[in-house]
Parts: structure tokens; sequence; C-alpha cells
């Protein structure tokens, strides 16, 4: 089964192709604030790219955590990958079993036989015979061939297990282009929530300022308690924010833990921080077709269309003679010293004779399952196509809005600090303070979203290219 995952709108698009099937699982939910949205790292229900199995044990030491050593981590640890690794094994075990029926069988048996006949209880009573003869024995060394000559469906369907197998293999390396997705959206996610507590952070302790000076005046007499209060307020309101911001990073720090395998008990440090790089342009054409050459999964799905056709050919090949041939050799004699060679060798064909319906049926069966996969492979070759263009559509977007957030900072900062000057020379009350503080932080909120859903676009194109590993140098700006 391959998987893909695409960015859209800050959230994550997961597809699943297995045996020529997809199906779309929901966008990443969002933590609301009071504000606006944040992106989360929280998964769809069941996805085993979120899931690893934990390497070693947690310590007292602080690690340092880069995205690359999250990448490596990931990339050995990470429950999707080893499961893809497993599954090729399982499939490669298939195709020993197919090949098996293409060659002979050979089997060996030593048999050591002693016996004793009661000819009276066999009711074989003669008159100056023995009734009990024995004991007597043999030995029988013994070896028997089986062969298929000529099976053509056996072959067929040895030659759809070599393609399956291939898609296997191909499902495996596709399953690294969405370890990098994933651990770099938990990364990417987990650095947000970083700014993001900062930033409320910084808010709380501008809000202290305006509350101190609401109490100042309030007791100078030149400020009425509503100014005191609403600052209270807008401050208490803020210190929520801070309670429900860095619970959001401590859960997000687990999930990428639980991604890369690393103990969730082991503390680590961020040691890289959200880098920004206005992307370059992108020829569409070029990508578009370095898109179709590179993606495993799309490889792969042609693979099991090329099975689907074997398979097909398989069932017509049922017509077919089959020709077979058994022979048995071996020594036999009351010991290997007076033994003798005997052997036996038999050829046949065989032809159904009347099976038409069950043919029929099988051709059909068949038949359908390749329309199916050529359907899906259809379709995947559009889902590429759609996939490139969404990840530049995002790109393109999120860095529109990064640009428009960064000044919509500059500038809610600068009103701030202008409310607050008016408010402090009693020109004004605190409420346009407060309102102010509002703005500072929704821009802020809008700035960190809009770096995430940049980065992650960079990522989800690098992965619809098929070049995920070449994550650097798409984060970097290409």
């Amino acid at each position: 089964m391959a998987l893909g995952l695409s960015a859209s709108d800050g959230g994550m698009r997961l597809y699943a192709q297995g045996q020529g099937q997809s199906q779309s699982a929901p966008a990443l939910p969002s933590a609301q604030t009071l504000q606006t949205s944040v992106p989360t790292a929280a998964p769809s229900a069941g996805s085993s790219f979120q899931g690893s199995v934990t390497a070693g044990e947690a310590n007292d030491q602080t690690l340092d955590l880069t995205l690359d050593d999250a990448m490596q981590r990931g990339l050995r640890n990470n429950l999707g990958a080893i499961l893809s690794g497993h599954q090729a094994a399982s499939v490669k075990a298939e195709r020993l079993s197919a090949l098996q029926s293409l060659l002979p069988s050979i089997d060996a048996s030593l048999k050591e036989s002693v016996q004793q006949v009661d000819l009276a209880a066999l009711g074989l009573r003669i008159p100056g015979f023995p009734t009990i003869v024995g004991p007597f024995g043999y030995t029988d060394l013994r070896a028997s061939l089986t062969w298929s000559v000529v099976d053509v469906k056996s072959l067929r369907g040895y030659l759809a297990a070599r393609h399956n197998f291939t898609a296997a293999q191909l499902t495996a390396e596709d399953a690294r282009q969405m370890v990098i997705l994933s651990v770099g959206n938990a990364y990417l996610v987990a650095l947000a929530d970083e700014s993001e507590v900062q930033s409320v952070q910084a808010q709380v302790n501008t809000a202290k300022v305006a509350l101190d000076q609401a109490v100042a005046s309030h007791e100078a007499g030149t400020a009425p308690l509503l100014d005191e209060l609403r600052a209270r307020v807008a401050y208490q309101t803020l210190q929520q924010q801070v309670i429900v911001a860095q619970n959001k990073l401590d859960k997000d720090r687990l999930a990428l833990a639980r991604t890369i395998g690393l103990p969730v008990a082991q503390k680590y440090n961020l040691a890289d921080k959200a880098p920004y790089a206005a992307f370059d342009q992108v020829d569409l054409e070029s990508a578009l077709k370095q898109a179709h050459l590179n993606r495993k999964d799309l490889q792969a799905m042609a693979e099991q269309t090329k099975a689907a056709e074997e398979q097909r050919k398989g069932a017509t090949a049922d017509r077919f003679p089959r020709v077979t041939t058994n022979v048995d050799y071996g020594l036999i004699g009351v010991n290997f010293g007076s033994s003798h060679g005997t052997v036996d060798a038999t050829g046949a064909v065989s032809v159904p004779v009347f099976k038409e319906f069950g043919l029929r049926g099988e051709a059909q069966q068949a038949q359908a399952q390749l329309d199916t996969q050529r359907a899906q492979l259809s379709d995947m070759n559009a889902q590429v196509d759609a996939d490139v263009r969404d990840a530049l559509l995002d790109i393109q977007a999120a860095q529109r809005q990064v640009e428009v957030a960064r000044s919509s900072v500059e500038l809610a900062n600068e009103a701030l600090n202008e409310a607050q000057q008016r408010y402090v020379a009693g020109v004004d009350n605190n409420l346009a303070v407060t309102q102010a503080q509002q703005s500072v932080a929704q821009a802020n909120d809008q700035l960190v979203s809009s770096l995430y859903r940049h980065n992650l676009a960079k990522l989800s194109l690098a992965r619809s290219l098929g070049a995920a590993e070449n994550y650097k140098s798409y984060l970097g700006g290409k």
C-alpha cells in the first residue's frame, strides 16, 4: 500500500493507495486560541506514520534535537516505514512460493519395514503350512520428482507475483518520503508552538505594563476604575492563552517524539528554528515531468497494474493443456547390500473439458480487477498533477500571507505604542490600548501560522515531486 500526504490551508491531506485503492483522510484539526487558529500535529486516527518503535531509554540529559536528527531518527524508527519494510518482505515470500510452482519438487524417503503375519487370523488355514509367517522386512530408500513441465497459468502467476514484489519495494521507498513529510510537519508544528508561546508571553508582559499604568492612573485619580478593570481582564485573558499555548506545545512535543521513536520522557530542545526563504518560481511543466518520473507510489501502482494484466492472462491460460511428470526411483531389498533399483516414471497431459462456467467466472473477475487497476492508475496520474499544482498554489499563497503578516505585526506594534502613549498622556482611555493589544496578538498568531503553512507547503512540494529526501533545498527556498 502506498501512502501520500499533501498540505492545504495549514492542514495535511493523507491518501493511501493499496491494490489501486485510494481514500482521503480529514485534514489535521487546528487548535483554537482566542485570536486565530494555530497549526497542530494531531494526526488522523490510525495513521501508522504518526507512531514509531521507541529506540533507547530516556535519560536526565537534555537533547538538542535538530531537524536532521529528527529526520534520521524517523527514517530508522517510524512505524510506517517499518511496516512497509515488513510488507515488502511478505510479498517477497509470496513471490518465492509462486516460483516454486514452476520448479521440480523432489522428496526423499527412507523406510524400514518389519512385519509378522498371522495367516489363521486372515482365514488362511492350510494343513502343513505355518499359521505365523515372519518376522520379515525390507529397506526402501526412494526419491520422487513431481514437475509441471508446461503450466502457463503458474507462469503468469509468478510474473504477477514478481510485479507485486516490485510494487512493494517501491511502496517501501515511498514510505520514506512519507516519513520525511510526517517528521517535518511534527517538527514545524512544535516550532510554531514555541513561537506562539513566546509571542503570547511577550503580549502578557506588555499587558502587565498597561495594567500597572491603569492601576497607577486610577490611584492617582486621573482614570476611572473601568480602565483598571478593562486592563486586568485583558491581562488575565492573555495569561489563559499562555496556558493553552504551553499545553499545546507540550502535547505536540510528545507527538514529535512518538513520530521519531524518541522516548516520550526524554527532555529535548528544538535546536533549529523555523526557516523562511522566498521560494523560487518553478517551471510547472518540468515539475510535472519530475513528479511522474520520480513518484514511487505512482510507479508502485503501475507495477500493480502489470500484475493484474498477468493475472488476466493467467485466467485465459487456464484453458491451455498442462503437462506434468512424476518420477519415482529407489532402492528396495532386505538390506542395502541385497537391494535393487526400481523406477516408475509417468507423464500426463490434462485439458479442462467441462469447466466453462468456472473458467468464464475466473476470467471475468480478473478482467474486472484489471479494469479497476487501470482506472485507478489513470486517476493516480491525475492526482500527481493535482498534488504538484496544489503545493505550488499553497506556497504562493503562504508566501504572500507571510509578507502581509509581517507587515501587520509591524503596524499592530506601532498602533499599540501609539495607544499606550496617548493613554499615558491622558488623551484617551485604555480601551484603545486593549484593542491594540488584541490586534498585536492576532497579527502574531497569523505570522506564526503563515510561516508554518509556507514551510509545510514546501515540504509537501518536495514529496509531490518524489524528492522529499532533498527537503533542505526546498526549505531553503531552492
